[in-house]
């Protein structure tokens, strides 16, 4: 991928890191254009992305040089735009359907309409895994006031666009404790947190917080200091009691990975490892007296916490309640009913 990133070296090299002697190429065809991007494209062994589904081109892309969106997008230029996630795995897309309701969930309240009604998402998204040959991945798709102006609203008359790519990422079981930090970034206000947009600076600076800190992600903590979520996932808690707890979402994202873990969960109940399951307001203090913390989220599915601003949870190490959690999950993942594996259905 380095090789993707190599234009303002060439331009360096060509200025000499002179103003005056600098000379930026210009492609005045197509076909000159394709020609740069196809040797670029040509230093790479492994196409990150098999596959891009463009409604503006109408139809599936297979040449990664030609996976581009309009510049004057809405979602590029002014950020109006939602998306969602999907994964692929052992040939089969896990909890499509959760991941597509909430999109278009999320859809309405930006007051973008989609192109094609849920069916045809659907199938397009479908397709496009099957083109992608991926076995093992994951989806991501956009719904965007779409191209026409540089305007702050959409275009007069201008087309919603649908984009979708299919990514080969690898991921497996988390079994590994992570360490945690209390976000210093402010958090969205709940109209903007409870639907998954692309404005997504404040999860990247408090991700960027994180990682500076040596710590995997960050938590927020809302203004009356109850617990959120992560930057890119939502946060559960194990009491000493043995209850499931996770945040209430009513101004957090709903994660589809944690709404199924609150159906799973009641099944350790029944064996008696927990003594109940829900959601609830958690202060700070509640949080960190927990036994056991995990992040929760699709690729993880959970991934343990042992270390909270440098405190350790609990005991300090993975638990067994955690892991049986993730247990429950990721079986659910691999061999879980056909309402949430759709099968793909692959040509070669």
């Amino acid at each position: 991928m380095e090789a993707l990133n190599s234009s303002s070296s060439e331009i360096q090299a060509i200025g000499n890191g002179s103003e005056t002697d600098l000379k930026v190429p210009v492609f005045s065809s197509s076909l000159e254009l394709l020609e740069k991007l196809h040797e670029k494209w040509s230093l790479v062994n492994k196409k990150p992305y098999p596959a891009m589904y463009s409604s503006v081109f109408g139809g599936i892309i297979t040449d990664p040089a030609m996976m581009v969106i309009p510049i004057d997008d809405h979602m590029v230029h002014r950020g109006h735009g939602v998306f969602d996630t999907a994964i692929i795995l052992n040939g089969y897309l896990y909890e499509l359907d959760a991941h597509i309701d909430r999109f278009l969930r999320s859809a309405s309240k930006a007051k973008i309409s989609p192109p094609f009604p849920r069916s045809i998402l659907r199938s397009i998204l479908i397709q496009l895994t099957a083109v992608s040959q991926l076995k093992k991945g994951t989806l991501r798709y956009w719904l965007s006031a779409g191209p026409g102006d540089f305007l702050l609203t959409p275009a007069v008359n201008a087309n919603s666009a649908f984009y979708a790519v299919a990514i080969d990422d690898d991921f497996s079981q988390c079994k590994e404790g992570v360490k945690a930090i209390t976000s210093t970034i402010p958090m969205k206000t709940p109209q903007f947190a409870t639907m998954k947009n692309v404005n997504y600076l404040p999860n990247v600076l408090a991700k960027l917080e994180a990682e500076e800190k040596g710590a995997f992600a960050s938590i927020w903590v809302d203004e009356e200091g109850y617990i959120a979520e992560g930057p890119n996932v939502n946060v559960a808690f194990i009491t000493n009691e043995k209850e499931l707890i996770l945040p209430s979402f009513d101004k957090i994202l709903s994660g589809c990975t944690a709404l199924r873990l609150l159906k799973l969960a009641p099944k350790l109940v029944k064996e008696g490892k927990l003594k109940s399951v829900g959601t609830a307001n958690l202060t700070v203090k509640e949080a960190k007296d927990a036994a056991e913390m995990m992040f929760v989220g699709s690729t993880l599915p959970l991934l343990p916490i042992i270390s909270w601003d440098e405190e350790p949870i609990g005991d300090g190490r993975v638990g067994e309640l955690t892991m049986a959690l993730s247990d429950l999950l990721w079986d659910d993942m691999v061999s879980g009913p056909e309402t949430e594996r759709i099968p793909v259905s692959y040509t070669e």
